[in-house]
């Protein structure tokens, strides 16, 4: 009899797992795919840590959760300064003063904020009823059209008129040349990959891979007294309430016989005729020398059944399903839906190891 059966081998699973091995509990891990780390995971090629599920940038201004990290890895300095691709001209993201800057060829801070403000006069009086109007609301005519418009009908898969205004309540805009995309204190990448960390924090513990959870759920059920169960919760209710939506992504992962395809981490392309959202080449997360490159592109989807669910769709129908699939997961005595598949809802890495904590000190104190 285990103390605790976790299905799920990434983030959320590998930690709880660490936790609870270090107070002595037994513990047995298991995960559907071959291999841990899930959607973090990353693998080295040609001396390049290249992110298989695209960029992961640890960030985080709770210290504690900082420090429990940095106990698996040295992390390097990477700062996240991704770049937008508009019609061949290049702009920094967040929307900072360098932005402003390359749009309007303003200078000043009082500048920026009138243009913006003018622009913003198209709205005025009017609630915004879907994210195009949302936008203006916020940024203005111009932003919206050069930055925000053709990458988020991308992502949605949705004309900006058709998504709800509550998906942008809030657009970061710094009035400053700071281009640091993260306000968190600290921010840096695991010097020898995110696998590595998961590894790290599995030492010692029990693991079985390429073993699913629900092909015999009740007979794992009685192998522990708990179970933290990280995958998707309609799922494991045989979907009787409904399918939940999600969108996902396609990755098209290119080694490129030069040393430096496009001179940054990442770049965005918000033009809705490029297919891709973004470009990341890994080898500037972690710097090493190379004489080849990988880069990765970014195709958004509808998710269809064997895709990975990335993205929830937190509209009206799907939060009111997830609410019903929560009351019967409230009735499933001893298992704890976890995590942003059985919690349906987006975390940072950050967030999931915080949620970790609060979970293990509840169901230990």
């Amino acid at each position: 009899m285990y103390d605790y059966l976790i299905v799920g081998a990434g983030l959320f699973g590998a930690t709880f797992a660490n936790l609870a091995h270090k107070k002595g509990l037994k513990v047995l891990v298991i995960d559907k795919k071959d291999c841990v780390a899930g959607a973090i995971r990353s693998e080295r090629k040609d001396n390049i840590d290249v992110h298989l599920y695209g960029p992961h940038i640890f960030h985080t201004s709770y210290k504690e959760v900082w420090d429990y990290f940095c106990q698996f890895t040295e992390m390097n300095n990477f700062v996240n300064e991704p770049l937008a691709l508009y019609k061949g001209k290049l702009y920094h993201m967040p929307f900072n003063m360098n932005t402003f800057n390359a749009l309007w060829g303003v200078v000043t801070p009082e500048e920026a904020k009138n243009k913006i403000e003018e622009q913003k006069k198209e709205m005025a009086g009017k609630e915004p009823t879907n994210l195009e109007e949302q936008a203006i609301s916020l940024v203005g005519r111009d932003v919206f059209e050069a930055l925000v418009k053709g990458y988020t009908e991308k992502q949605w898969g949705r004309d900006c008129k058709e998504l709800p205004a509550s998906i942008i309540k809030r657009l970061p805009v710094r009035f400053s040349y700071n281009n640091n995309y993260f306000n968190d204190r600290y921010q840096g990448i695991p010097v020898d990959g995110y696998t590595a960390v998961i590894e790290r924090m599995l030492e010692g513990i029990e693991v079985k891979l390429g073993v699913d959870y629900l092909d015999n759920k009740d007979e794992y059920r009685k192998m522990a007294k708990r179970v933290i169960y990280t995958g998707e919760i309609d799922k494991y209710f045989a979907f009787q309430l409904g399918h939940l939506q999600y969108r996902t992504l396609r990755f098209e992962t290119e080694r490129l016989e030069m040393e430096n395809y496009q001179g940054n981490a990442v770049v965005n392309y918000t033009e809705r005729e490029v297919p891709w959202t973004r470009i990341a080449e890994h080898k500037w997360f972690n710097y090493r020398e190379s004489p080849v490159t990988y880069i990765t592109k970014e195709y958004p989807k509808e998710f269809e059944e064997g895709d990975d669910p990335f993205y929830a769709i937190n509209n009206d129908r799907n939060n009111n399903m997830y609410a019903a699939y929560k009351d019967l997961a409230s009735k499933e005595e001893g298992v704890y839906f976890c995590g942003r598949l059985g919690q349906y809802k987006y975390f940072d890495m950050d967030d999931t190891i915080y949620e970790v904590f609060k979970l293990f000190n509840e169901l230990e104190k």
